[in-house]
C-alpha cells in the first residue's frame, strides 16, 4: 500500500513570520499536532503541538502570568519550527514510511510530490490502517 491511499490531504499551513499566539489558536481550535511552514509555495519546516508547548511560558492564562509570559506569544513560526524536515513521496510504500519515523524519530512525515506539499502521514494514519487492515 501507498503513502497517498492513507495520508491526510487537509493539510493546515502558515507562514514564517507568522506569531505564536496565532500558531496557539490554530492547535486550540483543530484537531491535529503539526502545522507545515511554507514560504512562497515550499516548504520550509514543521512546527508540532510539543514544540508550541516548549516555546511558550508555562505561566501563559495563570495568575502568576506577567507580561514576559505573554511576550512569548509574539515570537514567530521560524524562531521554533523543525528546519529540513523529513519528507516522504506519496508514492513510498507504508513500510518504508513506518521504518522512516521510527529512524529518525519523527510522529509525522510531510507528503511531497515533485516538491509541491500534497499531505501529510502521521503515526495514526499508520496505526489505523494496520487496524484497518488486521494487521494488529
Amino acid at each position: 500500500m501507498q503513502v497517498a491511499t492513507i495520508m491526510t490531504t487537509r493539510v493546515v499551513t502558515v507562514e514564517m513570520d507568522d506569531r505564536l499566539s496565532l500558531i496557539r489558536d490554530i492547535f486550540n481550535q483543530a484537531r491535529f499536532r503539526h502545522l507545515m511552514v511554507m514560504e512562497e509555495g515550499e516548504l520550509l519546516g514543521i512546527i508540532s503541538d510539543r514544540d508550541l508547548l516548549r516555546a511558550l511560558s508555562p505561566y501563559l492564562d495563570s495568575a502568576a502570568e506577567q507580561a514576559r509570559d505573554t511576550e512569548t506569544l509574539n515570537r514567530r513560526a521560524h524562531q521554533i519550527m523543525t528546519r529540513q524536515p523529513i519528507t516522504v513521496s506519496p508514492h513510498q510504500t507504508l513500510a518504508y514510511a513506518a521504518r522512516l519515523m521510527l529512524d529518525k524519530k519523527v510522529s509525522c512525515l510531510p507528503v511531497l510530490d515533485r516538491g509541491t506539499l500534497v499531505g501529510v502521514l502521521s503515526w495514526k494514519d499508520l496505526l489505523k490502517a494496520a487496524v484497518e487492515e488486521g494487521a494488529l
